[in-house]
């Protein structure tokens, strides 16, 4: 767009922001006093809730904002933030004409660490540029350093991915049992509830045994049976793993075979 923004003393112009949240759902919302619609998106007014100066850099170091304000807007609620709707959304702040509905994006990035303390929050953001800071040099390890069905792995996810029925929960033990699945599987996996009150939110496996998996999420009470998740199975990232259960040896991202740094001080086995 070509519109230069604050070329004269006095413009309509207002701030925008909007949060898509790794679920699939879309928020907007604007400083304006009147809910603005524009790129497909309703921006609802938000009072009580801005996002900070904007620092933009023409280096390489993450340029900084953060959002606060108060739950008072029914999208955002200390549940939903708690129950981790909007952990690693993405981000976009600008400035939008009111009038003409002229607008530019002046800031994108993802959502880093959040708090809230009563009735208020406070939302760190991370530029797209903070991907930079990532060391591209890989260390090695005994184990597969590849994501299970990710970069590097080469393995399809749709492959090793069901669709599965709860039967039973217990919240107080964060233990959820599906109808046919070989939960043995599943661990280390992760799970993406399609129903109930966690649609849309990702939990991980952290065990598994016969009659069930434990999950790394407190429970809610309403979980019930019937309610579907789509489940990936479990790697634990050995080379014998890889090649016995998954037939993917070639692509094993490790280093099974090399000495660790305590070679020099390993005693010898007894005869």
């Amino acid at each position: 767009m070509d519109r230069i923004f604050f070329r004269r003393e006095l413009e309509g112009v207002a701030t925008f922001w909007r949060i898509h949240r790794r679920d699939g759902v879309t928020l907007g919302f604007t400083s304006h006093d009147r809910d603005l619609r524009f790129d497909g998106v309703l921006h609802r007014a938000a009072p009580g809730m801005l996002p900070s100066a904007i620092r933009r850099t023409a280096d390489l170091g993450p340029d900084s904002a953060e959002i606060r304000g108060a739950l008072v807007h029914d999208s955002i609620s200390a549940e939903d933030l708690s129950a981790g709707r909007f952990d690693g959304a993405r981000v976009q702040i600008g400035a939008v004409d009111w009038q003409q509905l002229d607008r530019i994006v002046l800031y994108n990035g993802s959502l880093g660490g959040i708090s809230h303390d009563g009735g208020a929050f406070a939302a760190e953001l991370r530029s797209a540029k903070a991907d930079l800071e990532a060391d591209p040099v890989p260390r090695t390890s005994p184990t597969c350093r590849a994501q299970f069905c990710g970069p590097g792995c080469g393995l399809s996810e749709n492959r090793f991915s069901t669709v599965a029925e709860v039967t039973t929960t217990d919240p107080d033990t964060s233990q959820v049992t599906f109808a046919g699945l070989d939960h043995m599987k599943f661990s280390a996996g992760h799970l993406r509830w399609l129903d109930g009150p966690s649609a849309g939110i990702r939990m991980e496996i952290m065990a598994a045994n016969d009659s069930g998996l434990i999950i790394d999420s407190v429970l809610d009470e309403t979980h019930s049976s019937g309610m579907r998740a789509r489940l990936l199975e479990g790697c634990d990232h050995t080379a014998a793993t890889c090649e016995s259960r998954f037939g993917n040896a070639v692509n094993f991202q490790g280093e099974p075979d090399l000495p660790g740094n305590d070679l020099l001080a390993r005693y010898p086995p007894p005869k």
